[in-house]
């Protein structure tokens, strides 16, 4: 547990300051909680390269309670709605184990295509289960009480395109975020990799 302390450190901190930045805006369509989370993927797949899988779950679950505590402390606050602590939950989970897996079929290959194309495949199961789960009308009936009438008004998709609901149109900036970050997350990913491989190497 000792080895992967950092790990859960970092994993907690971007999930406790994704979760406060994610209420102050950051231009139309996105919240600078959008800068913050998608370094989560990072943190995953360094602790996949250097440690292996079940290291990395271990972090990712220590994240996934991180957030759960999150949302109960955000709720107390009236600062969320169950809908959206369920699909912020949800989407977490899956992305990141989703991450886990794919980076471990391509861990044979070229450094940077495990990292790259891990966190580009959970960026989108991300994003599409968050977005769905939270403002999605098809949902509606699960959650009565959450009125995401706000989310589903029709706007020109990122203030251009065909008209399509605001949810849409949030979930799409959000993932250029999370696509652009996947390739800047290469640089500090080949660095970190590299002093935590020497590390081990010396330990050894």
């Amino acid at each position: 547990m000792t080895r992967i302390l950092p790990g859960v450190i970092a994993m907690a901190i971007i999930v406790v300051a994704s979760n406060i930045l994610v209420q102050h805006l950051l231009g139309e369509w996105l919240t600078w909680g959008a800068l913050t989370y998608p370094v989560a993927f990072l943190v995953t797949d360094i602790m996949n390269r250097v440690y292996g899988p079940a290291a990395a779950r271990k972090v990712v679950f220590a994240g996934f309670v991180t957030g759960i505590l999150c949302s109960v402390v955000a709720a107390g606050m009236d600062k969320t709605t169950l809908r959206i602590a369920i699909a912020s939950g949800a989407a977490f989970l899956a992305a990141q184990l989703m991450d886990i897996s794919v980076f471990n079929q391509l861990r044979k290959y070229n450094w940077w295509l495990p990292p790259l194309v891990a966190t580009i495949v959970g960026s989108i199961l991300d994003t599409a289960i968050f977005f769905t789960i939270a403002f999605s009308t098809a949902l509606s009936g699960l959650f009565p009480l959450d009125d995401v009438s706000w989310a589903n008004e029709l706007v020109p998709l990122l203030g251009r395109g065909p008209a399509q609901p605001l949810w849409v149109s949030l979930a799409v900036a959000d993932w250029m975020v999370k696509l652009a970050q996947a390739v800047f997350a290469l640089v500090p990913f080949r660095i970190i990799v590299g002093n935590l491989m020497q590390k081990r190497a010396q330990i050894h």
